[in-house]
């Protein structure tokens, strides 16, 4: 705590005249009334009747009168956020922005259906894919069987042919001058 202390009382505010013997100022309503007093001072913070300017609580900055929350309005009788709750409603106008909420919500749940629509064939599409390799693959053992198959028959009628010629060499010219051999392309 500081050595220095001032408390300040509160007043009411100063009814003023409209006329003023020495002023002639125009009367406006905001003008009108005072929220309030000025701060009043113990005699050790002034100076021959003057108020010391390095008071650290001048405008009652200090002590906690000074009041941010619109104190002085709600004094007046005026609720600024009733007022400007009012001012909202009457010039905005939510129905654009809840049609335009409502098209976002539809386009968004289309946009989930399409997603999911495409994730379902895109899984089909793969199940076609796997079901295609594995016939492609027994498509090609039936192939490497049937080759195999094939060239196992050629060596043996290649090597009977060859057993029928030593054998029967005669009868071989013969049916070889009779039916010659197809010609390979």
């Amino acid at each position: 705590m500081s050595a220095h202390q001032s408390y300040y009382q509160t007043t009411l505010p100063i009814n003023m005249s409209a006329k003023s013997p020495y002023y002639n100022t125009p009367h406006h309503a905001s003008y009108g009334q005072v929220s309030m007093s000025p701060p009043e001072v113990s005699g050790s913070a002034t100076t021959s009747g003057m108020h010391s300017a390095t008071s650290s609580s001048y405008a009652g900055s200090a002590s906690g009168e000074y009041d941010s929350s619109g104190s002085s309005a709600a004094g007046s009788g005026v609720d600024l956020v009733e007022l400007l709750n009012d001012r909202m409603t009457g010039t905005f106008d939510p129905l654009p922005l809840d049609r335009g909420l409502a098209k976002q919500a539809q386009t968004s749940g289309e946009l989930n259906a399409k997603h999911r629509e495409l994730m379902e064939l895109q899984a089909l599409a793969q199940r076609r894919l796997a079901s295609t390799r594995a016939n492609f693959a027994d498509g090609m053992k039936a192939a490497k069987d049937v080759k195999k198959d094939l060239d196992w028959t050629q060596k043996r009628v290649s090597a009977l042919k060859t057993k029928a010629e030593r054998k029967y060499p005669k009868e071989y010219k013969t049916a070889n001058n009779r039916y010659p051999a197809a010609v390979d392309y």
